[in-house]
């Protein structure tokens, strides 16, 4: 048996430890798509510098190896959802970190409304409760495939996969709570309005009994004149 191989890093730290706007942008991004380490968020931004270096290798070089490559990148990029089928190569470059960031599993489960919170979803796949098709994936950070999104559910034996179950948020149950605020918020303002007419005629009723004993007075005054 030979020495067990040395795992290499898949990422690069920043090149300053202390820098305000990189730590206050990071802590946004924690924060933004519940991360728990910033390692995440360096692992994906040497990820995001990969594809841009390998673009900018690949607009000035024009070899039949440079073309296959550049129809590879492209290939894979759409595929991940990072760029469209009929996007060129200059089209990469202009990738940002929260591009990549949308494509994690992690990301795709909070948007599709199956958790909560974007901190529960990462909790649903680390503790085994997802599945991309067959497959259990118990890493957050993995990148979904275009292929592969529709394929995101519960993990088959997972108690999630009951809609009823109290932690599953389903699109329909949310419509129905935004349906019934939207229409009590309606009955309210028509109650509201009809209050205010209410008071309207009772403030109109009360001047016009105000009004005419003063009237009253004055023709008893005119009468008595005359």
């Amino acid at each position: 048996m030979g020495s067990p191989k040395k795992q290499r890093k898949k990422f690069s730290t920043p090149s300053h430890p202390w820098q305000k706007e990189r730590i206050l942008k990071e802590q946004e991004l924690v924060r933004e798509y519940g991360l728990k380490r910033k390692y995440e968020i360096w692992k994906m931004n040497s990820i995001l510098k990969n594809f841009t270096s390998q673009a900018k290798n690949l607009i000035t070089a024009k070899t039949t190896q440079s073309e296959k490559e550049r129809s590879q990148l492209l290939k894979k990029l759409s595929s991940l959802g990072l760029i469209s089928q009929n996007a060129k190569i200059e089209e990469v470059l202009s990738l940002t970190l929260k591009d990549v960031m949308e494509r994690r599993l992690q990301t795709l489960l909070y948007r599709k409304h199956m958790a909560r919170t974007i901190k529960q979803a990462r909790q649903f796949i680390v503790h085994q409760q997802v599945a991309v098709g067959d497959k259990k994936i118990t890493v957050p950070s993995y990148l979904v495939p275009l292929t592969e999104e529709n394929n995101i559910q519960f993990a088959s034996g997972s108690a999630f996969v009951d809609t009823n179950h109290p932690e599953r948020i389903v699109e329909e149950k949310k419509e129905k709570a935004a349906k019934s605020k939207t229409e009590g918020r309606k009955e309210k303002s028509a109650e509201n309005a009809e209050h205010k007419k209410e008071a309207k005629k009772i403030k109109a009723e009360g001047k016009a009994e105000k009004k005419s004993p003063a009237k009253e007075s004055r023709k008893e005054s005119k009468e008595k004149g005359n």
